[in-house]
């Protein structure tokens, strides 16, 4: 009998819910893998085993001595460390000849490594989650498509946001965190957002990311604005896209939370790169205060009105910011921190999700295209989802299970691909967007008169 290939998730948080369970079914229908799971909390473990019967052990691969002991014996990692610390694990797994699979961004540093993975044999899959990730396999999906027919691609946009359910939407922002909060708060700050627009290049400053917004109606959900998301002219090459008129790649929230949240960045309280003196005892009224200049006799809400030009009777606006507490004298929490961290914690007060609540992901792809006889046609793709409660959430479903179903294929087989590599071929979209439908994750497209 073959021996058994090895697989180890390194990472047991929230967003790792439902690649481990995936899995752990996999690997016990199976008779060719076998799984594992490491963290470096151990109650993290407790609990997980509590729920999904798997092999667990306690470690740090991101500083541990032992990492290439550690990963020796495993045939495949799926690394659910933050993005940052993805570098130290897939070194390793390059130099041990041992494949690997991440959810997020194939990152400059990464991509460095693809001589030496293509010289191991070893494929690193990067971008196979949400967004990066499920929206790379429907949009190349698409597009093979429509090329397939003749068809030639103008233009083309996409837009993902992780955001709440309907039943579950109870504040005026019509949003709570399903992600990773510090993200949500830095959004818009790793470097200039690019995009091309009828043939035109434009880039976003971070100052005025948000007041550019698209109005986007999705059938059964209602309208949503999307602003734009990082650096959407390298998809061109990704995609076959190069002579593209337009290419945008954008993030989904509900119409007036960009206005709101461009408050925020305008007082610069988003910022992460100093700390703010005497925070263990500060509110959120003199968090607010901390960004606004001095007067004797004008109250905090008046020189923020006058600050940003904000109307008396601009009421859904400053409904948003009351919401939060901005003005009261409650303490933030924190006994040291940067503005970013300290809006963060006075968010999670309220965008934290509450027991019953329910994330949505919505996800929407927009193509115009010229047929055989020069005839333009636009079409759209969109799929939403909803999650069942505060664990098994959407979020953590379609992070999750694109990467199970590419580490599958892995252990199968089926990517013989090797070195640093995206999910866009039909050999990795065409499997994965299969099963993918089997768990109710599915795109639905409509022609556009």
């Amino acid at each position: 009998m073959a021996t058994k290939k090895r697989i180890l998730i390194i990472g047991a948080g929230r967003s790792a819910h439902h690649l481990i369970k995936e899995l752990a079914n996999y690997a016990e229908q199976s008779d060719h893998v076998t799984l594992e799971v490491t963290d470096i909390d151990q109650q993290r473990l407790v609990e997980l085993q509590a729920e999904i019967p798997v092999s667990t052990f306690v470690s740090n691969m991101v500083e541990a001595e032992d990492r290439a002991d550690l990963l020796k014996p495993f045939d495949i990692v799926v690394s659910m460390l933050p993005a940052h610390l993805h570098i130290n694990v897939i070194k390793t797994c390059v130099e041990l000849g041992i494949h690997v699979a991440t959810a997020s961004y194939l990152s400059d540093e990464i991509k460095s490594l693809h001589e030496a993975a293509l010289n191991a044999g070893v494929t690193v899959l990067s971008e196979l989650g949400l967004d990066p990730g499920i929206d790379h396999l429907s949009a190349m999906e698409m597009l093979d498509r429509i090329r397939s027919q003749g068809g030639e691609i103008k233009q083309f946009e996409s837009f993902t946001g992780g955001l709440i359910a309907p039943e579950s939407d109870t504040n005026p922002w019509g949003y709570k965190f399903t992600w990773n909060p510090r993200n949500v708060v830095l959004a818009g700050q790793g470097g200039a957002v690019k995009f091309i627009q009828e043939g035109r290049y434009k880039f976003i400053p971070y100052h005025k990311l948000f007041r550019r917004t698209e109005i986007i109606d999705i059938e059964g959900y209602g309208k949503f604005e999307g602003y734009a998301n990082r650096d959407s002219l390298k998809y061109r090459e990704i995609y076959g896209l190069e002579d593209v008129e337009t290419m945008f790649r954008g993030t989904l929230r509900r119409p007036g939370f960009c206005r709101a949240w461009d408050v925020f960045v305008q007082l610069g309280a988003t910022d992460d790169s100093y700390e703010l003196p005497h925070m263990e005892s500060m509110t959120h009224r003199q968090f607010i205060n901390t960004f606004l200049a001095y007067h004797e006799t004008d109250s905090v809400e008046l020189k923020l009105r006058q600050y940003l030009n904000i109307q008396q009777d601009d009421v859904s606006l400053w409904e948003k910011l009351e919401y939060l507490d901005l003005f009261s004298d409650v303490l933030i929490g924190l006994n040291s921190g940067t503005p970013a961290q300290a809006l963060l914690a006075i968010l999670s007060k309220k965008w934290s999700l509450a027991s019953q609540d329910r994330d949505m992901i919505v996800m929407w792809h927009k193509l115009i295209y010229a047929d055989e006889t020069g005839k333009q046609h636009e079409r759209h793709a969109s799929f939403v989802l909803e999650g069942e409660d505060p664990r098994s959430t959407a979020m953590s479903k379609t992070v999750g299970l694109p990467l199970a179903f590419g580490v599958q294929l892995l252990s199968e087989g089926m990517i013989e691909r090797t070195g640093c590599i995206l999910p866009v071929t039909p050999d990795i979209y065409l499997p994965i967007l299969e099963r993918l439908k089997a768990r109710g994750v599915h795109f639905v497209e409509r022609d556009v008169t």
